[in-house]
């Protein structure tokens, strides 16, 4: 990606990306690129792989759908003792 270049950084915010470089022992760069991508909601742990293949079910069930879904799990997660004698 192109640099970027940043002028006229509020003193507050440099002693923020100053102690974030210090606690992590990072260059600045790449502590203003933690902070960026955790502000933006796009910081990923190292190693983690981001799937988006099935948001578009993300809360398309109606509320009684969750319900019955939730009393099948409830009923299959019950312990049968004749079983487990």
């Amino acid at each position: 990606m192109k640099a970027i270049t940043l002028r006229n950084l509020p003193p507050e915010v440099a002693r923020l990306v100053q102690r974030r470089a210090r606690e992590k022992r990072t260059s600045i760069n790449k502590a203003i690129i933690e902070l960026l991508e955790e502000r933006s909601g796009t910081a990923r742990k190292r190693g983690q792989t981001l799937y988006d293949d099935l948001d578009h079910l993300a809360s398309s069930w109606t509320r009684e759908e969750a319900v019955s879904f939730d009393q099948a799990l409830k009923e299959q997660r019950t312990i049968d003792p004749d079983v487990w004698e």
